[in-house]
């Protein structure tokens, strides 16, 4: 059965999967984006655009006039509420807009979905689990965020976004559901996002030093992208709402300087050796093309997802390994790279 769906943010990096998933099954998507970080000339964009099933309004979801410009009649039956800046630089650039998307955006969401009747799948993140004080982190635990910081803009409006889902459940009967999506990665990514995977890709492949912020020792997991876009669809999929936001990511950790070695053998290959306090040496000390830094203002020392909710309600655990995804993202990278070479290594 073909269904109507919309997805906000459907130039960005999740967005646009999203829309291609849908597009794939014989869906028609009406995609809502106003390019604030993203770009109308991605590659991915473009083909959506190419695609006749897919049509597209430059909006912002801030704006009062959301869901009456153009398509007042149209009724999804699954909304992706997917706008929101994501990479640290762009949302600390833009900290009130974050904050206003985040709350008045999803709230604008949530109405659209009270008129028609539509199932909102929310984009919340793992950020609002802050710095925490345990790992893995499980979906009961209330997190320790800066309210007042450079990222609060960010971890502190997701918070009062899934605040607003559940009034919006609770009060007017909108069958919102969450996802709190741990690091991701993979095609589509912006290059200059500032997220720790694109940030070492594009680096290496530029020749240029790897920047690690610390030790190295922060703890990372990362899932590869058509996992996560697999355990998002089958939460919109499920016939009753969970009740409670549901944790996507990998819950097998990794710490930066393990990635900084994997990235930098995988495009910059070094003599390999079994012996892991050797490869931690060469990470650590020996490898002359890291550039190190002072951890950000409210880098969290841990993100590790526990994933036992998206098991029990959705069948559903990461498949791809790291190994196979960063070989699939640094392809994509490559490729970027030699179809528009200015976006990596510029003009």
């Amino acid at each position: 059965m073909v269904k109507s769906v919309l997805v906000t943010g459907a130039a960005g990096f999740l967005g646009s999967h999203l829309c291609r998933h849908h597009l794939d099954q014989g869906d028609y998507v009406l995609g809502v984006d106003n390019f604030c970080s993203s770009e109308q000339d991605s590659l991915h964009f473009k083909d959506l655009l190419a695609d006749d099933r897919f049509d597209f309004l430059e909006q912002d979801v801030v704006e009062t006039t959301f869901s009456t410009r153009r398509w007042p009649a149209f009724k999804p039956e699954i909304i992706y509420n997917f706008a929101c800046p994501a990479s640290p630089p762009v949302y600390q650039m833009m900290p009130v807009e974050t904050m206003m998307t985040c709350v008045v955006g999803t709230a604008n969401v949530l109405q659209f979905a009270q008129r028609t009747g539509a199932i909102v799948v929310h984009a919340s993140t793992s950020e609002v689990y802050g710095d925490p004080d345990i790992t893995p982190q499980h979906e009961k635990y209330r997190g320790q965020v800066n309210s007042y910081g450079p990222r609060s803009c960010y971890d502190e409006g997701k918070r009062a976004a899934e605040a607003l889902c559940y009034d919006f459940r609770h009060k007017h009967g909108v069958d919102a559901r969450m996802v709190r999506i741990f690091n991701t990665y993979g095609p589509n990514m912006d290059p200059y996002d500032g997220r720790v995977i694109s940030n070492f890709i594009c680096q290496a492949l530029r020749g240029e030093d790897l920047t690690v912020y610390g030790d190295g020792m922060q703890g990372r997991s990362f899932c590869y992208v058509d996992d996560l876009i697999r355990g998002i669809v089958a939460l919109g999929g499920l016939q009753l709402n969970p009740e409670t936001p549901i944790n996507l990511g990998n819950p097998q950790e990794f710490r930066v300087w393990e990635l900084a070695v994997k990235v930098n053998d995988a495009i910059r290959p070094q003599p390999t050796t079994a012996d892991v306090k050797e490869l931690q040496r060469r990470a650590l000390s020996a490898i002359s093309n890291v550039s190190w830094k002072s951890m950000p203002v409210d880098d969290p020392r841990q993100r590790c997802p526990d994933i036992n909710l998206a098991r029990m309600y959705l069948d559903w655990e990461p498949r791809v390994t790291l190994d196979e995804g960063l070989s699939k993202t640094i392809a994509y990278f490559q490729n970027v790279a030699n179809s528009r070479p200015t976006v990596l290594f510029g003009p």
